[in-house]
C-alpha cells in the first residue's frame, strides 16, 4: 500500500463516520443555533484540535495504552461521563430558565419589536414577531473551543477508533507518528468541512428559529443528547469486566 492509497483509503472511513451524527454534530449545531459564529467555529476547531491529539497520541501507543489497560480506560471514562452529564443538565437547566422569559416577551414585545432593525450581523431576524431574540453570546470563543476540545479527549471511544484503524493505514516503512498525525490531518479537514455545512446551514436556519423558545428546545435537545453519551459512557465504565476465557 502507497502512502496515497493509505490517505484515500483513510479518508473514505473518516468521511463515513464524520457524516454519522452524534455528539461532535449535535454541539456545532447547537453552537451555530443559539450562539453565536465565532463561538460555533471555536467549538468545531476544539473537536478538531481533540481528534487531532487522538491521532497522534494513536501514532505513539498512549491510545493503546488505554485499550490495554482497564484501569486507565475507566477512569478516563468516567471522568468523560461526569464531565458530559454536566453539559447536558447545564444545557437543560438553560433551556428551562429561558422558557419563562420567552413568555414575558411575547406578552409585552408587540410594540417595541415592531421599531428594532430587521436583522443583527449574524443574521438573526429581530423584530419581526414577538419574542423574536439575537443568539446568546455564550461566553467568550475560547469557551466553546475548550467544550469541544474536552468532549472530545474525555471521550476514550475516539482513542480507541483511532487505535483500531490508524495502524491499518501505515505502509510499511513510513514513521507511524508522521502518518498518524497526516492521517489525523485528514479526519480534521473532513471533519471541518462538514461543520462548515452545519455552521452556514445553522446561521440560515436561526431565521426561522430566532424566538427564545425555540433556542431553548435546541438547548433542550442538545442536552438530552449529551445525557444520553454521558449515561452510556458512565455505564460503559462501571459495568463489570468480562470474565476471562480459559
Amino acid at each position: 500500500m502507497t502512502i496515497l492509497d493509505a490517505v484515500l483509503a483513510f479518508a473514505v472511513v473518516a468521511g463515513l463516520l464524520t457524516l454519522v451524527p452524534g455528539l461532535d454534530t449535535a454541539l456545532v449545531l447547537r453552537s451555530s443555533l443559539t450562539r453565536t459564529r465565532s463561538y460555533a467555529w471555536a467549538t468545531a476547531l476544539g473537536i478538531a484540535t481533540g481528534a487531532m491529539v487522538w491521532g497522534v497520541a494513536a501514532a505513539v501507543g498512549v491510545s493503546a495504552l488505554l485499550a490495554a489497560s482497564e484501569l486507565a480506560y475507566r477512569v478516563l471514562s468516567t471522568t468523560g461521563a461526569a464531565y458530559m452529564l454536566w453539559l447536558g443538565v447545564s444545557m437543560i437547566r438553560t433551556s428551562l430558565r429561558a422558557a419563562p422569559r420567552d413568555t414575558g416577551a411575547r406578552a409585552a414585545g408587540g410594540t417595541a419589536d415592531a421599531d428594532r432593525g430587521p436583522a443583527t450581523a449574524e443574521g438573526v431576524v429581530v423584530g419581526r414577531s414577538a419574542g423574536a431574540v439575537a443568539p446568546s453570546h455564550g461566553g467568550p470563543p475560547w469557551r466553546g473551543w475548550l467544550t469541544g476540545t474536552g468532549t472530545n479527549l474525555l471521550n476514550p471511544k475516539v482513542g480507541v477508533f483511532y487505535i483500531a484503524t490508524i495502524p491499518q493505514f501505515l505502509p510499511e516503512g513510513t514513521s507511524p507518528l508522521l502518518m498518524g498525525a497526516a492521517l489525523a490531518g485528514v479526519h480534521c479537514v473532513l471533519t471541518m468541512a462538514w461543520f462548515t455545512v452545519l455552521i452556514v446551514g445553522g446561521g440560515y436556519a436561526r431565521r426561522w428559529l430566532s424566538s427564545a423558545r425555540a433556542l431553548a428546545v435546541v438547548d433542550r435537545v442538545t442536552g438530552l443528547v449529551l445525557l444520553g453519551f454521558g449515561g452510556t459512557l458512565l455505564a460503559d465504565a462501571l459495568a463489570p469486566p468480562a470474565p476471562a476465557r480459559t
